[in-house]
This record gives C-alpha cells, sequence and structure tokens, in this order.
C-alpha cells in the first residue's frame, strides 16, 4: 500500500508539472494588438506577458519604418522572464497610416498613450535608430516618473548639420523618392553587417515598404529639422547608450553619452545599424544585466 500510496504521489505532481507548464505556455503566447490615440490613429503593438513576470516591463521602439517584429530575438529572450511590448509606430508595420502627425513630438505621445493604456509602468523604453529622438521627445514632454530606465540603441537626438550631413540627407531623401524599391532594398541591407537569410532579408524590405512613401519623407523631415538634445541633460533615470561605431556620426553618440549623466557607452564593433540583430546575444546579455541592475532591494 505504502508503495501504491508513492508512485500515486508521483502521478499527481507531475500532472500538476505538466499543467504548470502548459499555463505557462498559454500566458506567454503573443498578442496582437491595438490602442487608439487621441487624433484616431490605431497604434498596433505585440505583447508577451507572463504571470508573475518580472518588473519593470521593457518596451521597444523601432526605426524608420521599421516593424515591431524587428526585435523578435529579443522578444523571445525577454519575455521568459518578464512582461516585454514591442509596437509599430504610426505609418509603419500595422499601426495607422494618416497624413499627418509625423512629428517625433506626436509620435511620443503615441508611445505615451501605449504605456498608459497598456499600464506598462515602471517601464524601459528601448528606441532605435529614429526611435532615440522619439524617446527623447517623450522625455521632454513627460518627464520620467512613469520611465525605470531608459535604452538608446545606435540613434542620436539632434545634431548641428554640417554641409557634408545636410548633402547626405538631402542625397537620401531623394533616392527614397527617385526609386523606393531600390532604395528600400539597399537601406535595409545596409543595416546589417552579419549575413542573415535571403528570406529574413526580403521581409525586413517588405515591412519597411508598408510605410508610404509620403510619410516616410516627412518622418525623414521630422527627424532631421529637431533638436532634443537639450533634454538629455534633464533625463534622471538610469540610460545604456549602444552604437555601432560608422565614422562620421561617432561624435554624436559621444556626445550624447556626456550630456546623460551617468549614462553608459557600449560600442558593438563587428556589428551594424541593427545591431541588436547583428549581435542580438550580446545585446541581449547588455540590456538583461541592466534591466535588472534597476531592480533594488
Amino acid at each position: 500500500m505504502r508503495k501504491i500510496g508513492r508512485q500515486l504521489c508521483v502521478v499527481v505532481v507531475l500532472a500538476l508539472f505538466v499543467l504548470a507548464l502548459s499555463g505557462n505556455a498559454q500566458t506567454a503566447k503573443t498578442k496582437s494588438g491595438f490602442i487608439a490615440t487621441l487624433d484616431g490613429a490605431r497604434i498596433h503593438y505585440l505583447e508577451v506577458g507572463l504571470k508573475g513576470a518580472q518588473a519593470p516591463t521593457i518596451l521597444f521602439v523601432p526605426g524608420w519604418t521599421m516593424p515591431a517584429w524587428i526585435w523578435e530575438q529579443q522578444i523571445a529572450h525577454f519575455s521568459k522572464t518578464r512582461r516585454v511590448v514591442a509596437m509599430d509606430p504610426r505609418g509603419q508595420g500595422e499601426s495607422s497610416k494618416p497624413t499627418e502627425g509625423y512629428h517625433p513630438t506626436v509620435r511620443a505621445r503615441d508611445i505615451k498613450a501605449v504605456v498608459d493604456q497598456l499600464r506598462l509602468a515602471p517601464v524601459v523604453l528601448v528606441g532605435w535608430s529614429m526611435g532615440v529622438g522619439e524617446v527623447a521627445a517623450y522625455v521632454e514632454q513627460f518627464g520620467t516618473a512613469d520611465l525605470a530606465g531608459i535604452a538608446l540603441v545606435d540613434g542620436f537626438a539632434g545634431a548641428d548639420p554640417s554641409p557634408q550631413m545636410t548633402s547626405a540627407v538631402l542625397g537620401l531623401a531623394g533616392n527614397f523618392l527617385k526609386d523606393r524599391g531600390k532604395f528600400t532594398d539597399e537601406f535595409v541591407r545596409s543595416m546589417y553587417k552579419k549575413p542573415h537569410p535571403e528570406t529574413y532579408i526580403k521581409k525586413v524590405v517588405a515591412a519597411s515598404k508598408q510605410t508610404p512613401t509620403s510619410a516616410g519623407v516627412a518622418l525623414f523631415v521630422g527627424m532631421f529639422t529637431t533638436d532634443h538634445r537639450p533634454v538629455l541633460g534633464k533625463i534622471d533615470k538610469p540610460t545604456l547608450i549602444c552604437m555601432a561605431p560608422s565614422g562620421p556620426w561617432d561624435a554624436l553618440y559621444e556626445d550624447m553619452h556626456r550630456w546623460v549623466a551617468g549614462s553608459r557607452l557600449v560600442k558593438f564593433e563587428g556589428a551594424g545599424h541593427a545591431l541588436f540583430v547583428d549581435e542580438a546575444e550580446k545585446f541581449n546579455q547588455l540590456l538583461g544585466d541592466f534591466v535588472r541592475s534597476l531592480v533594488r532591494p
């Protein structure tokens, strides 16, 4: 009888363990949803939230014309322990593509709407490329009360345009208008230094093309005519800055590092602009250590 009782206990424990695993797997499924902004735009987001997930949450903001799922390796990694959200900024991915609202200050209000309506605070904002300026615009308008930390990934908050920079920006905008398909293909491929499957590259190209050309130009103009550097000195939350060395732009990242008190600057020497894809393991480890450091006993 004792032997049968022990066997029965083992069976019950195993059954409960399997149920627990199946429950967690169900909870960990990615949710695709929308929130509505005050001006009527619908902002699409991807969310993975585990029961009893660790705080803080993480909100990933992609760069120019890029989709929320560009962060897929980060979503898979961090959702094992905490709540993770990635958003399609307006004009990108599955979000609304209105004729207005492509200035960084407006898109920052979209970020705030996601934070508020999904109740993400305390949240770590992770902005990549154009998303860096939009995170700075968020801080400028809403402060840091809802933030646990900030990660700025290979982007800048403003610059003093030199003749060379102006020429480069105008050249990019012109090529974008002249041949959208060719430009997008070359632009996407230039984001990486490491080889990636052709199916993946084409998927990113197709996602980038979802942004209307007029919206893409408006975003370009909004970014390069806006200077959010003055707000960097007001950031009072831990800040991680990641960059892929690119020569003429490097000084802008060094400047941000100096302006944000106590920030940490990390260079990804072997990666391209999409450094979190090229060196996903290194980036995930770095961001994971940063997020864990925000939790105090």
